[in-house]
């Protein structure tokens, strides 16, 4: 039985990384040369080609991208054995992204976990919209998010899956008779989606009656009485009530919050962190892959 190599994974993995191998060898502090020789080490151990030629460059085959893959969830797991039976505490920085309505409910626990086991890391809190969070993220502006969007090119798992509901101020008056006065996010908003969509295969009439940015102004609006909102439970307060059939309302469908990391990332403390936090609070029947 043939047995991988870590170097060399790690290697191809900082190739995918960097896009070259000129990269690869300045962020390894290696030669290009010496990165070469690795990666023809390692498809001689495997019996087949990692690259192919497209124009001057040198891109990754089909079983190149699938070995990497492979390769970033290897080293994870061989850099936290080597940390945890060294009992070296992870220590640096990580940039954690939240929607603001989970921001009472789902993140602390989550900054309590990291917190606790991970005393040593510094953590830097981003409260946005999802969309903003997703765009972020894959930017490299921050580590790890939870979102309610979905992203097959990203590796996640589901956190949660809340009911999602029509929220008024608890002394709303509803009335069946006039339009149906909606607070909503400008977009891209899933929420909007949500309630438009129900709204759609009914017969009620309804209007936009304030539209807002984000999710203070669209607070501030329930609170205020000026209508209507689609929004998750986690969003609920002691000021607010939930409408539903009696009132004439459709049902509307479960909305998932979940955890999401870049595919490409190799730093060990982001993947220290995101392995810590899918053994805690990873729904189990919601693995992604």
């Amino acid at each position: 039985m043939r047995n991988l190599d870590m170097d060399l994974l790690r290697t191809l993995v900082t190739i995918e990384k960097a896009n070259t191998f000129s990269g690869a060898a300045n962020e390894l502090f290696k030669t290009q040369s010496a990165i070469t020789q690795q990666m023809q080490r390692l498809e001689s151990l495997l019996g087949f080609p990692l690259f192919e030629k497209k124009g001057r460059r040198r891109v990754l085959t089909v079983q190149g991208s699938k070995l990497a893959a492979y390769g970033r969830r290897l080293l994870a797991i061989n850099d936290e054995a080597i940390r945890t039976i060294g009992q070296q505490p992870m220590e640096g920085d990580i940039r954690l992204g939240a929607p603001l309505d989970v921001a009472d409910t789902i993140l602390p626990p989550v900054l309590t976990h990291i917190a606790r086991y991970a005393p040593k890391v510094r953590l830097e809190i981003r409260v946005d919209r999802s969309p903003y969070l997703m765009e972020a993220l894959e930017s490299g502006d921050i580590d790890l998010t939870i979102s309610t969007r979905h992203k097959k090119e990203l590796n996640g798992i589901v956190l949660r899956t809340s009911p999602t509901a029509w929220i008024c101020a608890a002394d709303y008056v509803h009335n069946k008779r006039v339009p149906l006065p909606l607070i909503l996010a400008d977009e891209p908003s899933i929420f909007r989606k949500i309630a438009l969509t129900a709204l759609e295969q009914t017969k009620l009439e309804w209007r936009i009656n304030y539209l807002a940015p984000t999710l203070v102004g669209i607070k501030a609006a329930i609170r205020a009485g000026l209508g209507i909102t689609a929004r998750s439970v986690e969003l609920l307060g002691t000021d607010m009530r939930v409408l539903g059939e009696a009132e004439g309302l459709p049902p509307l469908p479960s909305v998932t919050y979940y955890l999401w990391t870049r595919q490409d990332t190799v730093s060990p403390l982001t993947l220290y962190i995101y392995e810590m936090l899918k053994s805690k609070f990873e729904y189990k029947e919601g693995e992604l892959s």
